[in-house]
């Protein structure tokens, strides 16, 4: 049994909901639009969603903090065990298959939350000075961003490889870093970007040349053509035939944005991204308001973050203005993995916000057995 002190809901973030749920409702309805099988999984994926989401609210995270590295380490064996035991889909190597029951998990997706916290913990034990971090602090933070990321790289992932990279050090911006690293660091991004492009694979290179081509792809192509047909309040369910047709592809995940569109025209776009936008806002007032609480500032700055590169990167894939990869909307696009992923990091949040003036866990939260 679990009692709860109304005192609890004083701290608790009321403000995400009201962005989050909307995203979530609007997304249901559309994908029921498109295949009922697929809104029945979905709720399924909600219902594990939601139990996720308490889970981690009502974990005391901040007396069990010293777990972290342990977490984090146990996620890179994982990613390490993709390399020798990892199943093969699609030309990719990103998954492990739990012996005996033929269940596959995809440890990229366990890392996300394993490397947030690892950022926030790393960030508490030795917090910014006066002039941010200095260059000794910033490669020890490179190290820790940098190693998921090479390992995430060589399934290949480069969509959620890229993700972390930019994600850790945007907690890094955010929290405080001298700003002579970062004006080091763009002069050698420069000079090394041919040195990566010759390191990618030959599909990440044509998704790369295709982008830059004057011929976009035939996915964005039909992309391109759903978002034209959509207009300003969008199509009724047989008007929409780059979706009713499947010339759309991956209409429900990858280019739910341009179904989106389809449906509810630019009206529909706009208000999704305001949602986002006010959603990223709000996480980076959080910011300024926890003042000295290192801990969940870093969460809040890494949900953030994470939230607003998913975005961009998925809309302007969907406009072709960015290459084609597997980058899902953050609570909208249909699959289990992603949504399940952002409901534990948005429990980690609230819990960190939540109970951040009861490290105890003992006057507002009791759970008895």
């Amino acid at each position: 049994m679990i009692s709860i002190d109304k005192r609890l809901w004083t701290h608790f973030d009321f403000i995400s909901p009201l962005f989050i749920i909307p995203i979530i409702m609007l997304s249901h309805s559309l994908i029921a639009d498109s295949s009922h099988m697929l809104a029945t999984k979905q709720l399924v994926y909600f219902g594990v969603g939601a139990a996720v989401f308490i889970a981690f609210f009502i974990l005391p995270l901040r007396r069990i903090e010293w777990l972290i590295p342990m977490f984090y380490w146990f996620s890179i064996l994982l990613l390490l065990g993709v390399e020798f035991f990892g199943v093969s889909k699609l030309g990719a190597k990103r998954w492990l298959e739990i012996p005996f029951v033929h269940f596959t998990i995809q440890p990229s997706e366990i890392m996300k939350p394993a490397f947030i916290l690892m950022m926030a913990y790393l960030i508490k034990k030795h917090p910014p000075g006066q002039n941010g971090y200095g260059i000794r602090d910033f490669l020890k933070f490179s190290f820790f961003i940098c190693l998921p990321f090479v390992l995430i790289l060589k399934e290949p992932d480069l969509g959620t490889s890229a993700i972390l990279l930019f994600t850790g050090y945007g907690i890094l911006f955010l929290i405080g870093v001298n700003k002579r690293i970062w004006f080091s660091l763009i002069i050698i991004s420069v000079f090394a970007a041919p040195l990566l492009y010759e390191g990618l694979h030959d599909y990440q290179k044509k998704r790369i040349m295709d982008f830059i081509s004057k011929e976009p792809s035939y996915q964005v192509r039909q992309s391109i053509i759903a978002i034209g047909n959509g207009g300003l309040t969008g199509k009724s369910e047989e008007e929409a035939t780059q979706s009713k047709f499947k010339f759309l592809p991956i209409s429900t995940s990858d280019f739910i944005f341009a179904y989106t569109i389809e449906r509810h025209g630019f009206v529909g776009a706009s208000f999704l991204l305001g949602l986002y936008g006010f959603l990223i806002l709000h996480f980076l007032s959080l910011i300024n308001q926890l003042k000295n609480d290192y801990f969940a500032k870093s969460v809040c700055a890494g949900l953030a973050m994470l939230i607003f590169i998913y975005v961009s990167v998925n809309v302007l894939m969907t406009i072709g203005f960015a290459p084609v990869v597997g980058v899902p909307l953050p609570f909208y696009s249909y699959g289990g993995s992603s949504f399940i992923t952002f409901m534990c990091m948005f429990g980690i949040m609230q819990n960190l916000l939540t109970f951040r003036y009861d490290p105890g866990y003992n006057r507002l939260l009791k759970i008895r057995f």
